[in-house]
């Protein structure tokens, strides 16, 4: 029995690699195959656009992508493989998560930062060459999220801001139009290894150190050929610490095979030999897949047609969840039943509310606010939203009762009589 959706994209801007295939293909493909999880996998080809203008290369890049996952092992009658562009509910909902995102929040994106930050580093405007599309990254992120009500998305440490805006996102969302939107977690990868490039720092595109997934036999053993290791002669002992080859063979070999290349370094085993080994350990593994990619790729209008299907499986989620939503919203047929009369403004600003926000010390707050505005209710910092949620489900559940109990969590409140009256109120409200 499916009890839990999980959701991963990879952006088609590059050729799939080494750093890849080991840090997300391999473990999502394993876990693919779980019994109890429901998986989503997609093709962020929106996302693409925003770092590269290159039509054919994002084409390309798409077609690499889908056959690199199939080829790994990908089951598309398992899971939902899409290409997210095919799935046009999804720009829809980032405009309806766009109206209720805060700029604020958008304004301490990482990558939005970066860009600013390096902008006011060489003296020019803060938002010289920012698109509003990078601006705009983490709404087109949660919208990939929350479509599917994803309970878990695989992300690297780099990431997780972006899964707690998704949260924050769908909190705002569910508190102005009722519960809609399941609110992610991040499952951190900490036990993925990063691998090395060529040159010993990470593996990465930037970088021009990649090591291609799936490049012919003859080039793979050329580019391990090429490796950067030190001076150290056939027969001097060497150090596995911080030998890229050393890293590259451990993310490939079992423990036994660890073990021996381990003794071998201590024995003085040339870096020739050593090199040798390596391309040998990884062609076994890649081989077989290598062998199916060059198939698929040979064949686009067979991986077209997969993601076609993968699209409509989608679709079949994502057409009916977004008419639920522009319903909740009021974007209705006008002879469709009349809806409910909605609350006055000036009532509504008479209810109390909680606030949750993330500070710039990186920590999560919340604030009861009493219908003039004013904070009757002032939370601690919590390490993660998580936290800071499910205090405020238990103030919301225990009202007053639960404040004794919840006094380490709490900076500053009003009186007791007016912290009352606010809970009371904002239960009934609820």
């Amino acid at each position: 029995m499916k009890t839990q959706r999980v959701l991963t994209g990879i952006t088609t801007s590059g050729t799939p690699h080494l750093g890849n295939y080991v840090g997300a293909i391999r473990p999502t493909v394993r876990a693919s195959r779980l019994a109890s999880v429901e998986s989503f996998y997609f093709l962020a080809d929106y996302h693409a656009l925003i770092k590269v203008a290159e039509p054919a290369r994002v084409q390309r890049s798409t077609l690499e992508i889908a056959a690199t996952w199939l080829a790994c092992g990908l089951d598309p009658e398992q899971v939902t493989f899409y290409r997210q562009s095919d799935v046009p509910e999804i720009p829809e909902l980032t405009w309806l998560l766009t109206c209720v995102a805060g700029k604020g929040m958008l304004n301490r994106a990482h990558a939005y930062k970066a860009s600013v930050d390096k902008n006011t580093a060489a003296g020019t405007d803060p938002d010289a060459g920012v698109s509003a599309g990078l601006f705009m990254y983490p709404v087109l992120m949660a919208a990939d999220i929350l479509m599917f009500n994803a309970h878990q998305v695989p992300v690297g440490r780099d990431q997780v801001q972006h899964i707690e805006m998704a949260r924050d996102i769908a909190a705002s969302f569910n508190h102005l139009y009722g519960e809609h939107f399941t609110l992610p977690e991040a499952a951190i990868e900490d036990h993925v290894a990063t691998l090395p490039g060529l040159d010993g720092r990470k593996m990465s595109k930037s970088y021009d150190n990649t090591i291609p997934l799936f490049v012919p036999r003859e080039q793979l053993r050329k580019l391990i050929q090429g490796i950067v290791t030190d001076s150290r002669p056939p027969g001097a002992p060497k150090d596995t610490a911080g030998s890229a080859l050393f890293q590259l063979y451990q993310a490939f070999a079992s423990a036994e095979e660890t073990t021996a290349l381990t003794q071998a370094y201590a024995s003085g085993i040339g870096w020739g030999d050593a090199k040798q080994q390596l391309f040998e350990r990884l062609d076994l593994e890649l081989a077989p897949m290598r062998a199916v990619y060059e198939q698929l790729i040979q064949d686009p209008a067979r991986i077209e047609r997969t993601l076609k299907r993968g699209a409509e499986k989608a679709r079949d989620i994502a057409t009916p969840f977004t008419a639920r939503l522009r319903h909740a919203v009021g974007l209705r047929a006008l002879d469709s039943a009349a809806a409910p009369q909605p609350v006055a403004k000036a009532a509504r600003s008479l209810l109390p509310s909680v606030k949750q926000y993330r500070e710039a010390d990186g920590r999560f707050y919340f604030k009861l606010v009493d219908g003039a505005g004013q904070t009757v209710v002032q939370s601690q910092g919590f390490d993660s939203p998580r936290e800071a949620a499910d205090t405020v489900k238990q103030l919301k559940s225990q009202g007053a009762a639960a404040l004794p109990a919840l006094a380490a969590q709490v900076s500053g409140m009003a009186s007791p009589e007016a912290v009352s009256a606010a809970l009371a109120a904002w239960a009934d409200a609820a």
